[in-house]
C-alpha cells in the first residue's frame, strides 16, 4: 500500500490520522516540523503528504516550496486559516488540494484515496497494455502512465494535477474547456473547486513551460469561456 507522509505540530492530530489512515491499510510517517519532515522525505520517499501550514522550525508553504524543487509528489494542505489567499499562494506552489481544520478523518481519507486514484490511475482501473497511449503534441509528449512531461525534448515537472489538466487540454487542440470541465478532469466529484484553482494551474502550467521555452504560448485563455490548446 502507498506510504503517506504527515507532518503537524499538533500530536492529538498526527495520533488520530494516522489511525485513520492505517485502518484503511496505508503506512504512515509523521513528523512535527517542517525541518525534519524534509529531511525525512529525502531518505524514506513517500507516495502522498499531508501538511499542516501553521509549525515551528519550517512552516508548510516553505516546505513545500522546498519540497518542490526536486519532488512532484502530491500535497494536502491541512490548515486552520480562513483567509483563501494562503490557499491560493500554496496551488501557485503546487500544493494539490487543501482541507480546513477542524475537518473529518473520512472527508481527508477520501480526499487522499481521490488523489492517489488520479496519481496511480493505472492501478485504479486496470489497463491493457495497448490501451496506455503516449500523447504527441507538436513539441509536447505526455506519458500518462510514467507520468513524465517534456517539451522540446526537455522535461517538465508537473503535480498529478496539472498533469491532468494539460492532458484534458491537449487531448483535442483547438476545443476550449470550459473552467468547469478541467475540474471535472482534474478532480473527482467529491472534491469542490473554483474558478481561481484552475487559473492558478494554468498559470503554475505556463510558468513551468516558459522555464524550459521562453517562447511558449501554447495554452491560450478565453475570457469569460476557458482554456485551449493551441492547434
Amino acid at each position: 500500500m502507498p506510504t503517506i507522509a504527515l507532518v503537524d505540530d499538533d500530536r492529538n492530530i498526527l495520533t488520530s490520522v494516522s489511525i485513520a489512515l492505517e485502518g484503511e491499510g496505508y503506512r504512515v510517517q509523521t513528523y512535527t516540523d517542517g525541518s525534519t519532515a524534509l529531511d525525512g522525505l529525502k531518505t524514506s520517499p513517500a507516495d502522498l503528504a499531508i501538511f499542516d501550514i501553521k509549525m515551528p522550525r519550517m512552516d508548510g508553504m516553505e516546505l513545500l516550496r522546498r519540497l518542490r524543487q526536486k519532488s512532484d509528489i502530491p500535497v494536502i494542505f491541512l490548515t486552520s486559516k480562513d483567509d483563501e489567499i494562503d490557499e491560493l499562494f500554496g496551488l501557485k506552489m503546487g500544493a494539490d488540494d487543501f482541507i480546513k481544520k477542524p475537518f473529518s478523518q473520512r472527508l481527508l481519507v477520501e480526499r487522499v484515496k481521490a488523489i492517489l486514484r488520479r496519481a496511480n490511475p493505472k492501478e485504479a482501473v486496470p489497463q491493457k497494455e495497448n490501451e496506455i497511449k503516449i500523447l504527441e503534441r507538436g513539441q509536447l509528449k505526455m506519458d500518462p502512465e510514467r507520468h513524465t512531461c517534456t517539451w522540446k525534448n526537455e522535461g517538465v515537472t508537473l503535480t498529478v494535477t496539472e498533469f491532468l489538466i494539460l492532458q484534458a487540454l491537449a487531448t483535442r487542440p483547438g476545443v476550449v474547456k470550459s473552467r468547469n470541465a478541467l475540474m471535472d478532469a482534474a478532480y473527482d466529484d467529491q472534491v469542490y473547486v473554483d474558478d481561481r484553482t484552475i487559473d492558478s494551474h494554468i498559470k503554475r502550467l505556463r510558468k513551468k513551460f516558459k522555464a524550459v521555452d521562453d517562447e511558449f504560448e501554447m495554452i491560450e485563455t478565453l475570457y469569460g469561456v476557458g482554456y485551449r490548446f493551441k492547434e
